[in-house]
């Protein structure tokens, strides 16, 4: 026997909210909460969030205090005689910024731009209007939960300060956006 479409419809109209996946939910952010509260209170934080991106093919971690807004990719307007790393402007709620694509800017392949793509501007707080076009965002991960590695100095880049392997044995880098806008290149925008 089928159901006929208004059945079908009332169904989904009336149907009961799934209470025992809201409770549970609901449990769980109670317990952070609390977790959260008892190291506020200790002074002990052992989570230590930074934002997951790719560029390009790599894995990259950036502080929340120096990642900005993010925002999809819109129109980017080409800025002529630039390095092909400088993807051109972009108008973010009315503030223009430069979209960099970082990959390109280290020497990688140009990022393709998909509908995955996002720019993520820098933070207010390094008073420099510019933008990082990111292959993906991939969410806040913890380091308190990762391995810190050790580098060789000769094969790291200067704004690359740490480097971290997590549970899945995925390799992430530390950008530290400070130190980029500081590096003469990365300035340097003109043919």
């Amino acid at each position: 026997m089928t159901q006929s479409t208004s059945d079908i419809v009332s169904d989904k109209i009336f149907k009961k909210p799934d209470t025992v996946g809201r409770r549970t939910r609901l449990r769980e952010f109670q317990a952070q909460l609390v977790e959260r509260m008892q190291a506020a209170r200790s002074g002990v934080d052992t989570r230590v969030n930074q934002l997951g991106v790719m560029i390009g093919q790599t894995r990259w971690l950036l502080s929340l205090q120096e990642a900005g807004e993010i925002v999809s990719v819109g129109t980017i307007t080409p800025v002529p005689l630039t390095r092909d790393w400088f993807l051109g402007l972009a108008n973010i709620r009315g503030n223009l910024i430069s979209v960099i694509d970082f990959a390109r800017f280290q020497g990688q392949v140009s990022s393709p731009i998909d509908k995955d793509c996002r720019i993520v501007a820098f933070a207010p707080g390094l008073s420099f209007n510019s933008g990082l076009l990111v292959s993906r965002v991939m969410g806040l991960r913890n380091i308190a939960e990762m391995e810190l590695q050790t580098n060789n100095p000769a094969d790291v880049a200067p704004w690359s300060t740490r480097q971290y392997v997590d549970k899945e044995s995925q390799v992430w880098q530390e950008l530290n956006l400070s130190l980029v806008v500081q590096d003469p290149q990365f300035l340097h925008v003109g043919l």
